[in-house]
C-alpha cells in the first residue's frame, strides 16, 4: 500500500510537471493583476488563506539570494496549520518525526535534527532537549508570522546548519498591515482517545493578538495562545534482542541446532499513554522609529508546556525468560507445546508454553514542565550608504520531569507474540493478568521514582553587523560583522526504589480496573482510579519517601560553550555575457571554546572532573544567481559548513571499571568532540511561469568530513587503556539529492482557475553510515530516500479547501533523549483535509482533520524490520474553530 501511495504521489507530481513543461510563460507581477508579453490581461484574483500564504512565500523565495523555502502569513494567526512543525514538514526535502501524535523535530535533506540549526528572528535559541535540537511544535502557529528554511549557506548566517538553518519570524509591528485584533478559539478531538475509559478526548485551542500603532513612530504587538491536548493512544514496544554467542556446554543461543546464533527478544511492553497537556504561548514586540534613519525593536516569546500523563504499562519478560540464556534447545522455545518462527536467525514470533514468563503491570504517572523564554533587542541605523545593526538576545529553556510507578507481577503459563515485518504486532498470554482482584506487589518489585530530572539551557548573545552600499552595478555592497555567545546547558537526575509494605502486599481491588487497549491485540491493561491512594496502599502513608533519593553524580553535568564568530561578505551584480547576474562571496570564522564540568567514577570512587577544549573553523562561501530568462533564475552556491556537536555529548560523565581487574571498560561523554564538517554545493533552477506559480529543480552535494556517533574506542586514562563506549568522531561520506517543486492554480484549465496544486518530491542518497550495529550499520540519521508532498486546494470567495498528502520512506531516528538509541522509522503516508469559510469580513470558521488514514508509527531496531522497536497508533485529530478579525 505504501509503495502504491508513493507511486501515486510521484505520478501526480510528474503529471503536474509535465503539464507545466508545456505552459507558456507569463509575466510575474507583485500585484493582483499581471499581463503576458503579448499584453493579454489576466483577471484580478483576490486570494486568502492557504493560497495567500503560498503566494507570499513564493515572493520570499524569488527575491532571496539563497536557496530557500519559506512559509509566510500577512495576517498574524493566519498560518494554516495547528503547529509550525506541521507547516515545516510540507516543504521540499523536509520531514518531521512524531511525538505523542504531533510533528516535532525536523529532518532536512536526509540529515537529522542534530544537523539543523534553529533560530528565532535570526538568533540562536536555547532548547529543553539535551543536545541542541529544537522541538518545533513548541512554537504555536498563532504567534509566528513566517518561517525560512535556508538550504544554502552564506557568510552572514550563524554557523551551525549542515542540513539547513530554520528561522522563525515574529511580527514586525511597524511593518504589519493586517487586522488589528485577531481572536481564534475552538475544540480539538482525538478519536483514538475516545476508546479509553474514564478519559475525555476533547481538548481546545485559543488565541488572541493585537497589533497597532501608538503613533506614526511607535507600534506594539501582543499575542497569547493556549491549548489543552487530550490524546490517549496505545503502544507496543520491543526491548531489543540478545545476539550473544553460543554458550559451550548446553548449546544455548542456537535454537535449531544449525550452529548459528538465533537472536531472541529481551522482552517487550505495552503502554497506553493518557496525555493531559496544557500549553501557554506569549508573544510581544514594541518597535520604535523616531526618524527615517533609526529603528529600535524589542521582541519576546514565552512558552510553557505542562504534561500530566497517566501511563498504563505491561512488561513482558522482565524475569528474562524470553532471552537466550537458559532457553536454548532445553528451554522454553523448544519445550512441549512451544513453537517459534525464525527469519534470518531472529525469532520474530513464538508461543512459549510452560515458560511462566513474568507479566509486570506498571501503573505509572509522568509529569513534565517545560518553559522557554526568548528575548531580543535590535537597533538599526541607516545613513550615508551605511547600515549598522546591533542585536542583544537572551533565551532560557528549562525542563523538569518525574516518573513514578507502582508494580505488580504475575506468571501466566503461556505467552505468544508476533511482530514480524508486515503484520500488526501482538502479544497474548494464557490468563487474565489485568484482573484487579489478584494484583500482588511483591517485595522484589519495588516502586520506582525516577526524578526529578532537571535540564537547563541558558544562552546570551551579542551581534554587531555593518553594511556599506556602493551602487547598483559591480560591487554593490560589503557586509561584515561580529557575534559572540555564551551558552550553558546543565543536567541533574535523582531516582530511587521504594520498598513495598511488609515485603509484599495485595493491592485493594477497589482502586483498580482494567480495559482493552484500542486497536491492539494485547492483554488487558490495568490502571487505577486514584494513583495517590494506590501509592499509599503499596508503600505506606508516606508514599514515595524522598529520603531514599539517590542523586546520580554521573548524571550531574554542565557544558559551557563560548562561540565567537566574525564574517565578511562582498555582494555584486553584473551582466555576464548578456545574462544578469548577482551574488556574493564571503568567509565566516568560528572559534568555539567549551568547558565541561561533571564527575568521574573509577571502581566506584567518584571525583569531580573538568575538561576544556576548543576549535577554530574557517568557512568560505559563495553564491551566484543568474536571471537566465524571463522569470527564470539559476542559483549556484558553494560553502564550507559545520554543525557544532550535541551539547550533552560534550559532557564529562566518565564511569571506569577497576584498573587492576581486566578487562578495563567504561563509558563517557566526549568533551573533545570536533564538529560535524562538510563542503556543500547547491544548484537550483526556478521558473516563475505565472503569478502564484513555480516550477523548480534543486540539486545538492555534500561532502561530509566528520560524523559523530556512539562506538567503542580504546582511550588512555592516567596511563591505563580502557575500552570506552561513548560518542566519538568518525568517518563521514557524501550525500546527494534532488528536489522538485511545482505549484500553480489551474488557470490553464477552463473552469478550474480556483483550484490549484502544491507538490514536491525529493530524492536523496548517501554513503554516510552510523556506527552501529557493527557489521550492518544504519544509514545516516534522517536519511529518507524518498519524500513527497501533494496538496490540492480550492479557493473561491469565502470558501477554501485543502487535501494534503505526505509520504516519506524509512529513515534512521534517535527516538527519545539517548543519542545512542538509534532505530529506524518505517515509511509513512498521511492524509489531511482542511476547510474554511469566511462567514463575514471579520468571522471565519475552520475545520481540519489530520491523519485520516490512521497511519501508525512503526519503528524497528538493529537495521532489521522484523525487530520491533515500537508501534504506536495515534488515531485521527479533528479541529473546529472560529476566528474573529478586526
Amino acid at each position: 500500500m505504501r509503495q502504491f501511495d508513493l507511486r501515486l504521489a510521484c505520478g501526480v507530481s510528474a503529471l503536474a510537471l509535465g503539464i507545466a513543461a508545456g505552459l507558456p510563460a507569463f509575466a510575474q507581477s507583485t500585484g493582483d493583476r499581471a499581463t503576458s508579453d503579448k499584453g493579454t490581461q489576466v483577471d484580478e484574483v483576490v486570494v486568502t488563506g492557504i493560497r495567500k500564504s503560498l503566494q507570499t512565500a513564493l515572493a520570499v523565495k524569488q527575491t532571496s539570494d539563497k536557496v530557500i523555502e519559506a512559509i509566510s502569513a500577512d495576517d498574524i494567526g493566519a498560518l494554516p496549520d495547528v503547529t509550525i512543525a506541521e507547516s515545516i514538514a510540507r516543504l521540499p526535502g523536509v520531514n518531521a518525526t512524531r511525538d505523542r501524535g504531533n510533528d516535532s523535530q525536523a529532518v532536512v535533506r536526509g540529515l537529522g535534527p542534530r544537523l539543523v540549526l534553529g533560530t528565532v528572528n535570526g538568533r540562536e535559541v536555547a532548547s529543553s532537549e539535551p543536545d541542541r535540537n529544537v522541538r518545533w511544535e513548541i512554537y504555536p502557529s498563532e504567534v509566528v508570522s513566517g518561517v525560512q528554511v535556508y538550504k544554502s549557506q552564506s557568510a552572514d548566517l550563524i554557523a551551525g546548519g549542515v542540513a539547513a538553518t530554520i528561522n522563525i519570524s515574529t511580527v514586525s509591528p511597524l511593518e504589519y498591515k493586517g487586522p488589528t485584533f485577531v481572536f481564534r478559539g475552538g475544540a480539538v478531538y482525538y478519536d483514538k482517545a475516545a476508546d479509553i475509559p474514564n478519559y475525555s478526548p476533547w481538548g481546545y485551542r485559543g488565541s488572541g493578538a493585537f497589533v497597532g500603532r501608538v503613533n506614526d513612530d511607535l507600534a506594539v504587538a501582543l499575542g497569547v495562545s493556549i491549548q489543552k491536548q487530550k490524546n490517549a493512544y496505545p503502544s507496543l514496544q520491543g526491548w531489543g534482542y540478545n545476539d550473544s554467542t553460543i554458550r559451550a556446554g548446553d548449546n544455548s543461543g542456537d535454537l535449531n541446532g544449525d550452529g548459528h546464533v538465533d537472536a531472541t527478544p529481551w522482552g517487550a511492553q505495552t503502554e497506553v499513554k493518557k496525555l493531559d497537556e496544557d500549553r501557554l504561548g506569549l508573544m510581544g514586540a514594541i518597535e520604535w522609529a523616531p526618524s527615517d534613519n533609526f529603528t529600535l525593536k524589542f521582541d519576546g516569546l514565552y512558552s510553557k508546556i505542562r504534561i500530566s500523563e497517566d501511563q498504563d504499562q505491561t512488561w513482558f519478560g522482565n524475569n528474562g525468560v524470553t532471552g537466550n540464556w537458559g532457553n536454548g534447545n532445553f528451554g522454553a522455545y523448544n519445550g512441549a507445546g512451544s513453537s517459534y518462527t525464525l527469519v534470518n536467525n531472529t525469532v520474530v514470533a513464538a508461543t512459549l508454553n510452560n515458560a511462566f514468563t513474568s507479566v509486570t503491570n506498571v501503573i505509572a504517572h509522568y509529569s513534565e514542565d517545560k518553559t522557554l523564554t526568548v528575548l531580543g533587542l535590535n537597533g538599526r541605523w541607516r545613513g550615508d550608504g551605511w547600515t549598522i545593526a546591533g542585536d542583544i538576545s537572551y533565551s532560557k529553556a528549562e525542563r523538569d520531569n518525574t516518573w513514578q510507578a507502582v508494580l505488580t507481577e504475575l506468571y501466566p503459563n503461556t505467552l505468544s507474540f508476533d511482530w514480524r515485518d508486515g503484520v500488526t504486532p501482538f502479544v497474548t498470554v494464557s490468563s487474565n493478568t489485568a484482573d484487579p482482584t489478584i494484583q500482588f506487589a511483591p517485595g522484589y518489585r519495588p516502586g520506582i521514582h525516577d526524578g526529578p530530572e532537571h535540564l537547563g539551557d541558558e544562552l546570551t548573545a551579542v551581534a554587531l553587523d555593518f553594511k556599506r552600499d556602493f551602487g547598483d552595478e559591480g560591487f554593490t555592497s560589503a557586509e561584515f560583522g561580529l557575534r559572540g555567545s555564551d551558552r550553558t546547558k546543565d543536567h541533574t537526575r535523582t531516582s530511587w526504589n521504594q520498598p513495598v509494605l511488609g515485603g509484599g502486599v495485595l493491592l485493594p481491588a477497589n482502586l483498580l480496573y482494567s480495559y482493552n487497549a484500542p486497536g491492539l491485540n494485547v492483554p488487558g491493561v490495568l490502571t487505577t482510579n486514584n494513583f495517590g491512594a494506590l501509592v499509599t496502599a503499596a508503600y505506606g502513608p508516606g508514599g514515595f519517601n524522598s529520603a531514599l533519593a539517590f542523586n546520580d553524580p554521573l548524571q550531574a553535568w554542565s557544558v559551557q560553550e563560548r562561540d565567537y564568530e566574525g564574517y565578511a561578505k562582498l555582494n555584486f551584480r553584473h551582466d555576464a555575457f548578456g545574462v544578469p547576474m548577482s551574488g556574493n562571496i564571503g568567509v565566516r570564522v568560528v572559534n568555539v571554546r567549551n568547558t565541561s564540568d561533571g564527575n568521574q567514577s573509577v571502581a566506584g570512587v567518584v571525583t569531580p572532573a573538568s575538561v576544556s577544549s576548543s576549535y577554530t573553523e574557517v568557512l568560505p562561501s559563495a553564491s551566484l544567481n543568474f536571471d537566465v530568462a524571463d522569470h527564470q533564475i539559476l542559483r549556484v552556491g558553494l560553502a564550507r559548513v559545520i554543525a557544532r556537536p550535541p551539547l550533552d555529548e560534550l559532557r564529562v560523565s566518565r564511569n571506569l571499571s577497576d584498573p587492576l581487574v581486566p578487562p578495563r571498560t567504561g563509558s563517557d561523554g566526549n568533551p573533545h568532540l570536533e564538529p560535524f564538517k562538510a563542503t556543500q554545493l547547491d544548484v537550483s533552477w526556478e521558473w516563475y511561469f505565472h503569478p502564484e506559480s513555480l516550477l523548480a529543480v534543486s540539486t545538492y552535494y555534500k561532502d561530509v568530513d566528520s560524523n559523530i556517533g556512539y562506538q567503542q574506542q580504546n582511550v588512555t586514562v592516567n596511563g591505563i587503556s580502557y575500552l570506552i563506549t561513548g560518542p566519538f568522531n568518525g568517518q563521514g561520506g557524501s550525500i546527494k539529492g534532488v528536489e522538485l517543486t511545482f505549484q500553480t492554480p489551474f488557470y490553464f484549465v477552463p473552469g478550474l482557475k480556483n483550484f490549484g496544486i502544491y507538490a514536491n518530491y525529493a530524492f536523496v542518497d548517501s554513503s554516510i553510515k552510523e556506527f552501529s550495529p557493527i557489521g550492518h550499520p544504519l544509514s545516516a540519521n534522517g536519511l529518507a530516500k524518498n519524500t513527497a508532498t501533494v496538496d490540492l486546494w480550492y479557493n473561491n470567495g469565502p470558501l477554501e479547501l485543502r487535501l494534503g498528502y505526505k509520504y516519506h520512506s524509512a529513515f534512521t531516528v534517535i527516538y527519545g533523549w539517548n543519542g545512542a538509541d538509534l532505530q529506524t522509522l518505517q515509511s509513512e503516508s498521511t492524509l489531511g483535509f482542511s476547510a474554511s469559510y469566511q462567514v463575514t469580513k471579520s468571522i471565519q470558521v475552520r475545520f481540519q482533520a489530520d491523519n485520516l488514514t490512521d497511519e501508525p508509527l512503526r519503528i524497528f531496531r538493529d537495521n532489521d524490520p522484523n525487530r520491533l522497536g515500537r508501534y504506536d497508533t495515534y488515531g485521527r485529530r479533528y479541529l473546529l474553530d472560529v476566528s474573529f478579525k478586526y
